[in-house]
């Protein structure tokens, strides 16, 4: 990095301009590159060294796209990247190109990609889980990837949810993995493996962001398909429960159409969570009072 009086280099201005675009609140990743392109006022420069940026961007973010012709949208990840901006949909045995800055979908072809012996795995998981997202994720988006490696399957379940509300100066994303390596046929326990991403970036008369993550390990028994993707599914749920209501009291100032937005407490066949009786969400009041 150059001191003061240096001149900036080239590598220097993309480092910069990187971790500028990587950090990019959910749903403001256009309104961040405009600045930045403003800013660099060097357009060759952020086409051939900042393409890859935009595509660990939308990556990392689990970015959804829809398909044409294809009913339920599929999401962007390391998992299912075929390279030169070309990904896979195992739903749909698809494969597209992907264009990072429009995050728009061209090019589908017909495809299938992958072992035929983990795709039944693959496809119980998938159930359960799309049934899982439909109750609990308001406008969730669930792909279920899978791959064999000699004798051993290795199952992803990638979720995501989001609500860009810039009118109301909000906008927040919900992204969630959960994978795990097995032997099928086994009857053994391996380990469950995920991770629970949330980021809320709130801005009316002020400029505060909900940053938060967890960790989650948990055994689970391998049997048949349907029945270790139903006891993963459950794991999940009870997961992903207790850390909606850890954070909701740990972050008790944050704005009730937030976090609310993103997952229910209760699916749509239960009774839903009475918000009104969790600790009231003042934070723009208490923003706008202290006069930021």
């Amino acid at each position: 990095m150059a001191t003061y009086g240096e001149t900036v280099t080239e590598e220097d201005k993309v480092n910069i301009v990187s971790r500028f675009l990587l950090h990019a609140p959910p749903g403001e990743f256009n309104e961040v590159f405009n600045d930045v392109r403003t800013l660099l006022n060097d357009d060759t420069l952020l086409k051939e060294k900042l393409s890859g940026t935009f595509a660990q961007y939308n990556k990392d973010q689990f970015t959804p796209v829809r398909l044409e012709g294809v009913d339920e949208a599929v999401i962007i990840s390391e998992h299912n990247d075929l390279g030169r901006h070309r990904f896979y949909d195992p739903r749909s045995k698809r494969s597209f190109r992907f264009d990072h800055l429009r995050k728009e979908a061209s090019d589908i072809q017909q495809q299938e990609i992958g072992d035929a012996r983990v795709e039944s795995w693959r496809s119980a998981f998938e159930s359960h889980f799309s049934s899982y997202v439909d109750n609990y994720y308001k406008h969730g988006v669930c792909t279920v990837f899978a791959k064999a490696d000699g004798g051993q399957f290795t199952v992803v379940v990638a979720i995501e949810d989001h609500q860009f509300q810039p009118k109301n100066y909000w906008n927040g994303r919900w992204r969630s993995q959960w994978s795990l390596t097995f032997s099928p046929g086994s009857d053994s326990s391996v380990e469950l493996r995920g991770i629970i991403k949330v980021q809320v970036h709130y801005y009316e008369d002020g400029n505060v962001q909900l940053v938060s993550s967890k960790e989650i390990k948990d055994e689970v028994t391998i049997t048949n398909e349907t029945e270790t993707a139903k006891n993963v599914c459950q794991i999940v749920l009870d997961a992903e429960n207790d850390y909606q209501m850890g954070v909701s009291e740990n972050y008790n100032t944050m704005s009730e159409t937030t976090f609310k937005a993103l997952r229910r407490q209760l699916p749509l066949t239960r009774t839903k969570i009475d918000w009104s009786k969790i600790t009231g969400y003042r934070l723009a009041n208490e923003i706008g009072g202290k006069g930021s």
